[in-house]
């Protein structure tokens, strides 16, 4: 984990200085992609990463990125969804909200105090965003739309269940300083995971939604 913790804009910051209209090209383009299919900004960016030799936390760093790209994608999102039921927006909405949420840990679990009360919000979060996806279940005419989405469903709350154990790991035995880079990067690629998740839901419901409109 790097002393300097890196913006979420740093990447496109660095590309701006050599070439701004390429810039927001960029930018443009990963947010339009990143609607249609959830993650590819992730997997994006991880590849630069691989590539180069920037000296600092991957997953810190992706964790972060993951509420700007979340905040651009959202309206390109509901546009492509706005003849679908309410409740599918609901739950574009409830996503969108709990990667936010996550993409904060990094800056917030050097203070225990602010970092359990974004557990909390996670936690809810998490509810919230399965109580929609069980109303958008409802709204699926036909068993195999309702079984993908329930397999997905199934995968998220796997991984919001080794999300929590990691936290459990943590904080055990008074282990919670930011300066545990071990355990704290354990906890960045959980959350990943649980994006990943939560882009593999939208991805679906997606797909469902363009078979029901054809």
């Amino acid at each position: 984990m790097s002393s300097t913790k890196p913006e979420p804009h740093y990447f496109f910051l660095q590309l701006e200085r050599i070439d701004f209209t390429a810039a927001v090209t960029l930018r443009s383009a990963i947010c339009k992609v990143e609607s249609s299919y959830p993650g590819f900004a992730y997997d994006f960016i991880v590849g630069i990463l691989r590539r180069g030799d920037l000296g600092i936390n991957m997953n810190e760093s992706i964790l972060r990125l993951q509420g700007t790209v979340s905040s651009n994608s959202e309206i390109e999102v509901r546009r492509h969804l706005s003849r679908i039921e309410d409740s599918v927006q609901e739950l574009n909405r409830k996503s969108t909200s709990l990667k936010r949420i996550l993409s904060r840990i990094p800056d917030e679990i050097s203070d225990r105090k602010t970092f359990l009360e974004t557990i909390k919000e996670i936690a809810s979060a998490i509810k919230k965003l399965l109580d929609a996806v069980n109303e958008v279940a409802t709204f699926i005419p036909g068993p195999s739309g309702k079984q993908a989405l329930e397999q997905r469903k199934r995968e998220f709350v796997k991984y919001s269940k080794r999300f929590s154990n990691t936290l459990k790991e943590y904080f055990k035995e008074g282990q919670y300083t930011y300066h545990n880079i071990e355990k704290a990067n354990a906890v960045f690629v959980s959350a990943l995971y649980l994006i990943h998740q939560t882009n593999m839901i939208m991805s679906t419901v997606r797909d469902i939604c363009e078979k029901l409109e054809s």
